[in-house]
This record gives C-alpha cells, structure tokens and sequence, in this order.
C-alpha cells in the first residue's frame, strides 16, 4: 500500500505531499497561486500576505507538489519542511474553508449585482431624458421659427412659406379665412429669401420659388380694419399663380363678384371652372353686365384684386375652394401689361360683415356733384321711366309712336317721369342725328312733352354701324378701334343688336371723345334732349383682336373710361360698369326675360350690385325686357329684340309689386294694357304706397349711400350681421334699415315664409305690430298684395 509522508513548513506554511517514488508512477507539484503571493507583510522576521484575514492566515497556502522527484519550483520551498508535524489542515480542508468563505459571500454578491441593475436602470432613464430633452429643444426651435416667420412680418396672419397655407385671425384670435397660396407650385420646390435686388422698399415681405415664382406680402393698419397685400410674379411663362381659399367654413358664405351664369344668391351655392372675369351675356358667359373685384364673406373678410391682374375666377364646391388665377388669354387678357402674368390682390377683416363692406364700399359720391344732378336723382327715385314700345326694327318706333304712348301715361294717371327713346331714333346706329323721315317733327313733339311734364332721354352706343355716314369719317380720322397688328389701318368690327357690321369708337383717342361730344351736344341744343342713356355693350362685345391707342387693363375698362369722358353731357344710365358712375347715372341690369325665372333674376341681380358697391341700381321694364322660350347659344346683344308681348297677368302684377319697392321704376307695357279695371287700379294703389312709404325712406338712405356706398336696397345682413338666419334669406330684402320687403316670386302662391330681423316691425297689409328675430309661417300674401314691414321705435310696446 502507498504510503504518505507529509511535512508542513512552520515558516512559510508549504506542505508537500511525499509519494514514495514508484516506477511510472508521476509526481504532482501544485503551486501556490501568483495573487497570493503579491503584497507580502513581513511578520517576525518572515513575510506574510498583506490582505490575508486572521482565518485565512492560520491556513497554509496550497502545497507545492512533485513530479517524479522532480523540483518545479525549489526556490519557493524548503526542501527540510517536508518531515515537519503540523500536518493539522489537509487539502480537503482548505476547499471546504473556500467553500464556505463562498457560501457566506453570496449574499453580499447579490446586493451587488442589485445595485449595478439599479444603476443600470438610472444610466438609461438619464439617457432617455436626454434624448427626450433635445427632441424638445429642437421641437421648440422649429416651432419658435415658425412663429417668428408667422408673426414677426404682420399681425393676427399665420403664413409658412414651405406649406404656403395662410391663415388670418380676427380681433378675439378666431381664424377667419384658410388657404393655399401659389396652387401652381410644387410641394418639393423649396423657398428662399429674395435676393437684395428684388426686394421692395415698402416693408413687404419677399419670398422666391427659384425659376418659378415670387411673391411679395405686406400688412396695413388701418385702426378699424386690416389689410394684407399678397401680390405674385411669375417668373415662368408655364406658372399662373392661383390662389385658393375656403370656400364655406364656420356657416360663412362668399358674396360679390357680380351676377353669374346660375343666378345664385351666394357664391359659396355656386359652382363653375376658372373664368375669365370680365362683364358679360350671362345667358354665355359666366358673369353678368356688372362686376366688380370685390368678395366678402359673412364672416367679416373681404377680398379686392387690383384692376391690372388679367384674372381668372373659380368655384368649386366639390372641394370647397374659391379660386384666384393670373392668366393673359388671346382676348379679355390680350394686353399683357406685364411680361407674365402677377396676381395682386388685398383682403381685409374687421369686426363684422357689414362695419367691413361699408369700409371697403367707401367712396364719396358728392365729389364734383351739381345741383342739377341731384335734382336728376331725385326724380329718377320718385317718377318712373317710359320706355317707348318698339318692335325688333327701326321701322316699329316712329314720331307718331312716341306721342301715343305719352297719351296713354297721361290717361293712366300715374306721376310723369323720363320717356326712354331707344337707339331707334337714327336711321343708322352711330349716326347720332334723328332720322328725319321717320322723325319729321320730332324737335316739335319734345317741346309738347316738355310742356307736358315729361323729360326725353336719348339712346346712345359706341357703336357706328358700317352703314352711316359717320364710319366713313371715323376711319378717315382713326377715330375707331383698329386690328391688332395693323398699324391703325384696318378697323375692327363687331356686331351689336340691329347694326350687324359695326365699329366701336376709340374712346383712348381725344379726337374721338371730342368728336362724339359736339354731335350730342348738338343734339341737346336741336332737340332739347334732357340726358343719354349709354347702351355700351359689355367686355365681350368689342371687337375680338381690339386694339386702342392706349392700352386698356381689361375690356371692361373702355366702357369705365367711355362714362367718365361723358360724364359733362350728362345721362341717367349705363348698361354695364366695373366700378360705380358718377350720379345720377343709375347701372341697370341686364335685359331679363318675360317669365318667373326673370322675376327672380331681377331681385338677385339688384341685392347683389348692392353687396358689390353699385348702391343706384336700374331695373328693366315691368314684365321683362324680351321673351324667348329657347337657350340662346349667342349673346342677347346679337339681336335686335323688340318687346315681349303682354305678359301674363299674374307676372305683371307681382312684377309691380315688386319694382314698387326699387330705388326706380321701368315700364314698357302700361298698367293699362289689361282689360278691366284690375291692373290698374292695382298699379294706382301701389304708387301710392310707393309715395307714402318707400320714396322717404329712399329719400332718408340717400345721403348715406352718398357717403359710404351703401346700396339703397340691402340683403338683410346688412340689417342683422350676427343673424344667421339673414345671411341665407335670398327672398326678402330691406330698404335702408326701415323697410323690409317680401315679395311672392312664384306663380299661383298665396303664402310664404317670413323672416324679420331683430326689432318690432309693423305689418304692411294688416297694420299689426310683429316682434322681430323671429319667424312668420305660412303668412297670407293675396294676389293683390305685397308683404312689407315697417320698422317702429325701438320703445315701442304691444
């Protein structure tokens, strides 16, 4: 049996372990480990483990072994410690001690791995915050530039150039109009700041798409109201900047414009392509013979677009989008008065609906204004117009017409008022000398008239048929519009109801203002003419490649500038406007068609010049001013159309009552015409409401449409701009603020719906008293009556 030998050095604390030495039969050496033999603490003259603990330094290290007598590491042992006879601790014991030092160190290994999750924990939560704070840092950068670009350039507008969405604000923060700016552009084309060379002086803003477009906004404080310059410069001949904002948003709805082709109340009811804005045949074309750059919305934000932009209109309510669009076309926009095409264009908020509209409507009218046409005015409100009955040519109007038809005003006891001569009074159109084989004593019959109480109005054009002598002479003198690219050689013709083949005065001439002032005045001074009616057509009827000696913005500048150089001769009327004439000129509306349709057309059109600035409206003749049963693929004016035939009775009598309320009164047929005595006592009884109730209050609005523009017939927003119920009422109307109409509009109807604004109002028919803001149902209309309202105090009590 193997025998052990142990011996166990007292100093340095090795023990080796003796095997007696056998053949193949190895020896093991075991080494006391490198880390305990580092830091040595020398204790009775022998070193010793420095951070060995009292336990650990009773025990001796490992023993050192050997292989077949073979010493690996003789210095570290002594070779006469082997027999020593501390042999008490054996190898067993030592793993045991180091088990259980293990053991009782556990714990604290756990509590250690716990405080380095929880530090782990820390690490990433601070790591989270960090990233979460530069997220917010950066967010508010962002957001403090946007707001910097939003407000450092205006007040209460909200723009950023890469989105390009405009927002404006109202005085209490709410947003009252949104929309996208530059349609055109490309989403992935950036802005940039404009270069210091396309920069204006005036404190706008400019902002550049490179090679595209440029746009320039400003702000104007006006104290009541706010005003924002958005102007546009294209920069490529392919780009049209179009412009488009909400078209219904928050109950608000878009007036003004003029009348379009579907004759709605409301542009935000509307619904057609981009057309070119420019007056027209609304039976054709998509505005009517009065418009105006002028847009407001119900909830106090107006838009008006400069007269030079060659602009496009849109409205869509599919996508609730009214659009704006700078486009040359080859005629409304022929003149390119810049390279490519700019949209200019202001809008406009203050508190309400109508404190807005009297403000962007403001213009004085008394400026330059004789008593004479004041005078004019008022017998213009207070008598009618008698316009002579004629066929559709010159041959149905004769002298011997025209002193009938005086007989039978006269008869019919009715005030006397302005007999209206249309262009038949010549022989040709543009001749503007009376036809004397037709008119032989006409100079005689005038002075009768005169006599009579009756003042003669004359109708004029700029139109000189190619078969009066007078066309001769222009084109001798380069007095007419002349084709394009001719060199002022060639004259350009059009066609204007009876003259088929025409030219059109060259009203940019002197010569030709000056030539045509001496006929009329000689006319005046011949015939003793009281005033003119000016038949001007509309944009669309000047010849398609016209040309002016000075170039006009648009075509509805000719018959702007056509009134202004006539204003000395003096007239009661014009056909067709782009901005207000001077009084006592009144703009009348289209010609209207002898039906139900025409009725309603008659009231839209008036309420909706009124909402567009025009505050004299003319409407057409009682009845209707022609009858046609078909679509007309051409313009009205095409046609020599005569008077439509008697109209039904009903129609007349409900087109009585409600040209009975007008600022003026038109006939053709006579009340008298009808057999009995029906109509005309009617007619007798509503003249005398028209004396009691509306010529004062007319007479009373006067002065304020004088100062501020405001229509003398009102929608009744215009009463009430905080009523929801008066931005949609498209059938009633009000005169000033003391009168509110409400007129039958459909045939075999006896009833209807009323709404009155605010206020105690005094019933028409019955006499009784009605409280206000509130709705009247199923109210009796008889046929011979007229639903009216008069305003009482405001202490009036039942």
């Amino acid at each position: 049996m193997m025998k052990l030998r142990q011996v166990v050095d007292d100093i340095s604390g090795s023990v080796t372990i003796s095997i007696p030495e056998q053949k193949n039969v190895p020896t093991i050496q075991i080494e006391k480990p490198d880390d305990d033999s580092d830091d040595e603490l020398e204790i009775h003259g022998k070193r010793r483990d420095r951070f060995r603990t009292r336990r650990r330094a009773s025990i001796a290290p490992l023993p050192a072994l050997r292989l077949n007598n073979k010493e690996m590491l003789a210095s570290d042992f002594d070779s006469y410690s082997v027999a020593s006879n501390q042999a008490s601790i054996t190898s067993v014991n030592s793993l045991a001690s180091l088990l259980r030092e293990k053991m009782q160190a556990f714990p604290q290994m756990i509590r250690k791995k716990k405080r380095e999750t929880k530090d782990y924990k820390i690490k990433i939560f601070v790591i989270i915050m960090f990233f979460m704070i530069i997220f917010l840092i950066g967010f508010a950068y962002v957001g403090y530039h946007r707001k910097i670009l939003t407000y450092s350039y205006f007040e209460k507008i909200k723009f950023n150039s890469n989105d390009r969405i405009l927002r404006i604000l109202s005085h209490d923060e709410r947003e009252v109009i949104s929309g996208l700016l530059g349609k055109t552009i490309g989403m992935d084309n950036k802005p940039y700041h404009c270069l210091e060379d396309h920069r204006k002086q005036d404190g706008s803003v400019c902002i550049e798409w490179n090679g595209i477009a440029r746009l320039y906004m400003n702000f104007q404080d006006m104290d009541v109201f706010r005003c924002y310059t958005i102007n546009w410069q294209s920069l490529s001949p392919g780009n049209h900047p179009t412009d488009c904002y909400e078209l219904q948003r928050n109950n608000g709805l878009w007036f003004g414009g003029g009348m379009t082709k579907s004759n709605e109340w409301s542009l935000s009811n509307d619904n057609f392509d981009f057309a070119p804005f420019s007056s027209g045949d609304l039976k054709v074309h998509q505005f009517g013979n009065g418009v105006k750059r002028y847009f407001i919305n119900s909830i106090g934000v107006a838009i008006q677009v400069n007269d030079k932009t060659p602009l496009h209109v849109s409205v869509n309510t599919t996508t609730n989008e009214f659009c704006l669009k700078a486009r040359n076309d080859e005629f409304t926009f022929v003149n390119h008065l810049t390279e490519l095409p700019e949209l200019d264009y202001k809008i406009c908020t203050t508190e309400d609906m109508k404190s807005l509209h009297m403000l962007m409507t403001q213009k004085s009218l008394w400026d330059g204004l004789k008593e004479a046409d004041m005078a004019v005015i008022y017998s213009l409100i207070q008598e009618p117009v008698w316009r002579t009955p004629h066929g559709e040519d010159m041959e149905s109007l004769n002298e011997t017409t025209i002193y009938n038809y005086s007989e039978d005003l006269i008869a019919m006891g009715l005030p006397l008022g302005h007999i209206l001569i249309n262009e038949f009074w010549q022989a040709n159109v543009g001749d503007f000398t009376v036809d004397q084989r037709r008119f032989p004593t006409l100079n005689k019959t005038i002075d009768l008239l005169h006599r009579r109480g009756f003042k003669i109005v004359f109708t004029i054009q700029p139109f000189i048929s190619t078969d009066s002598e007078n066309f001769k002479e222009a084109v001798r003198k380069k007095l007419l519009i002349y084709e394009r690219h001719s060199e002022r050689s060639i004259p350009a013709l059009t066609r204007y109801k009876s003259a088929t083949s025409a030219g059109v005065l060259d009203i940019t001439n002197n010569a030709s203002v000056f030539w045509l002032k001496e006929k009329l005045e000689r006319l005046k001074a011949e015939y003793k003419v009281n005033s003119f009616y000016l038949d001007l057509g509309t944009g669309y009827n000047l010849p398609h490649y016209y040309q002016c000696r000075q170039t006009l913005d648009n075509p509805d500048m000719y018959a702007k500038l056509f009134t202004e150089s006539l204003e000395s001769v003096g007239f009661i009327g014009v056909s067709t406007a782009s901005t207000v004439p001077k009084p006592p000129a009144f703009l009348s509306t289209p010609p209207i068609n002898s039906s139900w349709s025409g009725l309603k057309e008659v009231m839209s059109t008036v309420l909706n010049y009124g909402v567009i600035g025009y505050p004299f409206v003319l409407p057409g003749a009682v009845g209707g001013d022609y009858a046609l049963n078909k679509t007309m693929s051409k313009m009205i004016s095409f046609y020599s159309l005569g008077e439509p035939p008697l109209p039904d009775e009903e129609l007349y009598v409900r087109w009585l009552q409600l040209m009975t309320f007008m600022p003026a009164m038109q006939f053709s047929h006579l009340p008298t015409y009808y057999k009995g005595d029906y109509v005309k006592n009617l007619a007798k009884d509503l003249a005398l409401i028209r004396q009691q109730n509306v010529i004062p209050v007319l007479r009373k609005c006067l002065s304020e449409s004088m100062n501020e523009g405001l229509p003398l017939v009102r929608p009744l927003w215009m009463l009430d701009p905080h009523d929801p119920a008066c931005l949609s009422i498209s059938d009633e109307f009000s005169l000033g603020e003391m009168l509110i109409v409400a007129p039958i509009l459909e045939p075999n109807v006896e009833e209807r719906e009323v709404y009155l604004p605010q206020g105690v109002w005094k019933d028409g028919i019955d006499g009784s008293l009605r409280k206000g803001s509130r709705w009247i149902h199923n109210y009796k209309v008889p046929k011979d009556k007229i639903a009216f309202f008069t305003k009482m105090p405001d202490n009036t009590r039942f």
